[in-house]
């Protein structure tokens, strides 16, 4: 594949070689494909944050790729992102929902956190090989976890009332954690939950007796600071299976596995030599790329 991108004399020959293996995964599924690609791992800085993670300006770029698409076909959507906004997100899997129904398919080649991994909740089933993960739902506020927030104010609460000089120790902490704060974190925590048991109801367990427990118990195992921890916690395919998401293996289909991964390795490449921050493109070439201006 890299022998390839060397090879093509075109203009863009990494752009060419990423579409040739989206139009091949396309035929091989007889689906539609539309990637979803973020280069945060190779790009960083609080100047590009924003074109790195989810917002709203991504629901642009899929109405570019799903320009044109027959959505009989239905949509397997690669993804590989960070996360980003959660009022975004909701947008993107509305719109998504509303062009496909349910027939989505997420597949994660690599990594899909946070908002990316609630996106993934979206579709009817997820394919993850022995290298992809997922990661927790848990919102964050200002770049702490609202469920440690919450933890925080909770603790200063309970040592202050058995110990009233404690107040002291706690006074530059209560200081920014004020009950305004917290209710924000409360709320987004369920806005988190309501999105995702939602869709997950809607979709991946629709139809099932037991769907709204099910839900309920994907949801509280992704957005439990108590036992994930840490927002950057991996969520591997084993661990997503147990807790009840439907994870197909990636490995099952030798064939689909390898255009994936080829896939996979095109965009990095593409972000390693490539001022670009992120790409949303389809099998057909319909793409919008987000550029890093210097």
């Amino acid at each position: 594949m890299l022998g390839e991108m060397t090879a093509l004399s075109q203009r863009s020959p990494m752009d060419e070689v990423r579409r040739k293996y989206l139009k091949k995964l396309s035929k091989h599924t007889g689906r539609n494909v539309i990637s979803y690609y973020s280069g945060f791992l190779q790009k960083g800085g609080d100047n590009i944050r924003h074109l790195l993670q989810m917002t709203d300006d991504d629901k642009n770029g899929l109405m570019t790729a799903i320009n044109g698409l027959d959505p009989k076909k239905g949509l397997d959507l690669i993804l590989h992102t960070p996360g980003g906004d959660i009022a975004a997100l909701e947008s993107i899997g509305h719109y998504l929902r509303s062009k496909f129904g349910t027939n989505i398919r997420a597949i994660v080649p690599m990594i899909s956190m946070s908002c990316g991994t609630m996106l993934a909740c979206c579709a009817k089933e997820i394919v993850m090989g022995k290298q992809s993960n997922l990661g927790p739902i848990d919102p964050q506020f200002n770049g702490f976890s609202t469920h440690a927030i919450i933890e925080e104010w909770d603790r200063a609460r309970t040592e202050i009332f058995s110990n009233p000089q404690a107040v002291q120790v706690w006074q530059f902490t209560l200081q920014k954690l004020n009950p305004t704060i917290i209710g924000e974190c409360e709320k987004a925590i369920r806005w988190a939950n309501d999105i995702v048991k939602d869709w997950l109801m809607s979709g991946m367990f629709l139809g099932e007796q037991d769907s709204e427990q099910k839900a309920s118990h994907v949801c509280d195992e992704l957005n439990n600071h108590q036992t994930t921890y840490t927002h950057s916690r991996h969520i591997h395919l084993d661990k997503a299976q147990r807790i009840g998401l439907k994870v197909v293996e990636l490995e099952a289909d030798q064939v689909l596995q390898d255009l994936v991964l080829t896939i996979h390795h095109s965009y990095m490449h593409t972000f390693g030599s490539a001022p670009v921050a992120k790409i949303i493109e389809n099998h057909n070439g319909n793409a919008m790329l987000w550029n890093i201006q210097s």
